[in-house]
């Protein structure tokens, strides 16, 4: 009975340690830090209970957080912009994340900061799409995907809006405009 018990306990500090030890800026499947994509906008305020939350479109009456967000560190560092999928429903859930600080990073070490080289040396490209200031840039099995302004390629790249850009064509130390997470909203499956 007492080892029983004994590992009862043991097992609860050690899953209780493995979520403490979370990285607070790390990025995966699925989440960024301690957000995930099941997470809904009212559920915003406490999980970053100690960073500071500005609402960009505040809603008279709201009761809670809903609609788009930036998040702030102490030091006032901006550090995300969430988006829901409804900005009137403080239920949804949030649907794109634009990364600020560049210690949110995947474990392969991408990040806000990071460059195009970095992209090419640890993941596969699925699709580039033109559009006429920027090329976004779609990562193959990753919920992130990157915009990079077309002031950062060649100059016969930058004025055909029309132009198929390659990966080939984007030098290696061009910068990203925006880092972005994209979810797909949770769809409530009926049990019969």
């Amino acid at each position: 009975m007492k080892k029983t018990l004994l590992l009862g306990v043991l097992a609860t500090t050690l899953f209780a340690s493995c979520d403490t030890n979370k990285d607070p800026f790390s990025i995966g499947e699925g989440s960024i830090g301690n957000l995930d994509k099941t997470i809904q906008m009212k559920q915003v305020d406490s999980i970053f209970a100690e960073d500071s939350i500005v609402k960009l479109n505040p809603i008279k009456n709201a009761l809670g957080t809903q609609g788009e967000v930036e998040v702030y560190d102490r030091d006032g560092n901006k550090l995300l912009l969430l988006s829901p999928e409804d900005e009137n429903d403080p239920n949804a859930t949030i649907t794109n994340v634009q990364v600020f600080d560049s210690r949110y990073k995947t474990d392969k070490g991408l990040s806000s900061g990071s460059t195009f080289k970095d992209v090419k040396a640890n993941y596969t490209i699925s699709n580039i799409e033109t559009t006429i200031n920027a090329v976004v840039v779609f990562l193959k099995d990753s919920e992130i995907y990157l915009t990079i302004d077309k002031k950062e390629l060649p100059e016969n790249l930058r004025y055909n809006p029309n132009a198929k850009i390659e990966a080939s064509q984007i030098p290696d130390d061009a910068e990203f405009k925006y880092f972005m997470i994209g979810w797909e909203p949770e769809v409530a499956t009926e049990i019969e």
